[in-house]
């Protein structure tokens, strides 16, 4: 199980026994939150009172594969100097829970000795300064720990520690490369290991079309089970969806054999296949795997990274592309879809597997999952690379049931409206230098990428229902300034 070292801080100021009053309150906090937050184990860590013991409680952290995020905890007042080291050392993200062994104050005893033990307000302050100086990237929490918000906002760090944890181990393949003449979504694969620890390399198509003439008539038959069990079969062309079970099960063979988290293919580079991968692509995609269609690695990497984030979460989190615009005048709204490549997590009935030509590609027909999407309030995420940095763009949205029916639409398909209106959403998302492609979620909100964003120093722009857009190029000019200034 995944661990989040809970330290403590103090000094040897105060005589031990204060300091086991602190390690006391420590273990109560340490063991309350472990109960409270479901899958990680909440890590109790001997009390910090000096510079050797920070940087071997820091060292230890960094160097626990098995730890994914620490919480620091000042209890009494912790000199920050001997913090220095430690800090720069350590590799994990850092939350600073600023709270208190006890939640009200006991008015009619309360004397010195009880101030010095119970410092929050004090240490923590100090604390802080040190962090500040040191430019350390860290989320700061405020308030009683046995306090439901309290709690909540604790639980939304570790889904992205755990999401950035995802993040540094990431392997993601790519079949083919990127779109020929596309720009948005090619990348520096190697400032992305360098910045993400993401690793991401070529294979040819050759390497799944192998797995895929391996597959048996049996192994089909067993995954055409699973598809009239979960699926509604709206054709009578068995072979192409045979087919397309042929590279699911090819795909999940390639991937688990080599521990790839996301992948990418195109439709350029599919010699060897009879149809461009569809319904075995959409499957993937609800299994929590990254995908990026045309080359896009980096969209394809931060599904799989923003899905690991919604795990446990109600809502739906998928590849998705900007299509086309309903421009009706008070009534705009985006199509959201792609060739093929939906995830089913986004349906609102039960799909329906259906064979259809595809204009595209020159491959035959291939069989895909139809469905309306999902209704409520979402986000739609893009990641892109400006040369000098990388940079994510975040767009409130809502998604909304389709006004009418499109019987000769034969894909999956989700809208939204965007914000603050549709002008200024998607003005914005294009001087922003928003990607076509996107990851759009209705788990995920704001925080929680401005909060990855953070702690893995990306640069954010939002956009929501306060974008005013001659301020928004103002930001982002700003933005490209204080780049070119480092």
């Amino acid at each position: 199980m995944k661990k989040v070292y809970f330290i403590t801080g103090s000094q040897d100021l105060y005589g031990e026994e204060v300091l086991k009053q602190v390690a006391n309150d420590s273990r109560e906090i340490c063991k309350y939150l472990d109960e409270k937050i479901d899958g990680v184990e909440i890590s109790y860590c001997a009390t910090v009172r000096d510079d050797a013991s920070c940087v071997e409680a820091c060292l230890k952290a960094s160097n626990d594969k098995d730890c994914i995020a620490v919480i620091t905890w000042m209890h009494t007042f912790s000199p920050a100097k001997m913090w220095t080291k430690g800090l720069q050392l350590l590799t994990k993200p850092l939350l600073h829970l600023h709270t208190q062994a006890n939640e009200k104050l006991p008015y009619d005893t309360i004397d010195m000795d009880f101030m010095n033990l119970n410092q929050t307000a004090h240490g923590g302050r100090e604390y802080g300064f040190m962090c500040t100086r040191l430019g350390i990237k860290r989320e700061v929490i405020v308030g009683y720990y046995r306090h439901t918000e309290t709690i909540e906002k604790i639980k939304k760090f570790i889904d992205v520690a755990r999401a950035i944890d995802l993040s540094k181990n990431l392997n993601v393949a790519m079949f083919g490369s990127n779109m020929r003449e596309v720009s948005v979504t090619d990348g520096d694969r190697v400032e992305s290991r360098i910045k993400y620890g993401w690793n991401v390399n070529y294979y040819g198509i050759g390497d799944l079309v192998d797995l895929v003439n391996k597959v048996t008539e049996s192994e089909v038959d067993a995954k055409m089970d699973e598809y009239r069990k979960e699926y509604i079969m709206n054709t009578d062309n068995i072979d192409a969806v045979r087919e397309q079970a042929k590279y699911e099960i090819a795909l999940d063979k390639f991937l688990s054999d080599g521990k790839f988290n996301a992948f990418t293919d195109t439709f350029q580079d599919l010699h060897g296949l009879k149809q461009l991968p569809g319904l075995a692509v959409q499957r993937m995609m609800a299994k929590r795997i990254g995908f990026g269609a045309e080359g896009d690695y980096k969209t394809a990497a931060l599904g799989a990274i923003l899905a690991e984030m919604a795990k446990g979460r109600d809502g739906s989190t998928g590849f998705m592309e900007d299509y086309t615009y309903d421009f009706t005048k008070g009534e705009e709204v985006v199509l959201g879809s792609h060739m093929l490549e939906v995830s089913p997590d986004f349906a609102s009935t039960q799909p329906k597997i259906e064979v259809h030509p595809l204009g595209i590609g020159g491959k035959s027909d291939p069989a895909r999952l139809v469905f309306d999407g999902v209704a409520g309030d979402g986000v739609a995420v893009c990641m892109i690379d400006l040369g000098n940095r990388f940079r994510i763009i975040c767009a409130k949205i809502e998604l909304v049931k389709q006004p009418e029916p499109m019987p000769k639409l034969p894909v999956a398909r989700i809208m939204w409206k965007l914000k603050p209106d549709h002008a200024t959403g998607a003005a914005a998302w294009i001087y922003a230098g928003g990607a076509h492609h996107a990851v759009v979620s209705t788990a995920l909100t704001v925080d929680d990428i401005r909060m990855f964003a953070k702690l893995t120093d990306t640069e954010l722009v939002v956009i929501d229902e306060n974008t005013d857009i001659a301020k928004f190029q103002t930001e982002l000019e700003m933005l490209d300034l204080v780049s070119r200034l480092k």
